[in-house]
């Protein structure tokens, strides 16, 4: 199987829509809290990911993600 680094980005932005759509168990207090922030958490980094170029450069996959606030 060949390694398709558009597809692994695809993956992650399955991952993000999952993290975003699930609910919350039923815990109370800070545990609760504690999970609501790892979600975010979770998003954020596969939300990131998941807005990446992937490229192959000398066998090496390279993720550019754009950071600046606007964008370009």
């Amino acid at each position: 199987m060949e390694f398709d680094p558009d597809a692994m980005v695809a993956r992650f932005a399955q991952r993000a829509r999952a993290v975003r759509e699930r609910g919350l168990p039923p815990v109370e207090g800070p545990e609760r809290q504690r999970f609501r922030e790892q979600a975010q958490l979770d998003y954020m980094d596969f939300a990131m990911i998941a807005d990446a170029r992937a490229t192959i450069e000398d066998g090496v996959l390279v993720l550019r993600v754009d950071l600046r606030p606007d964008g370009g």
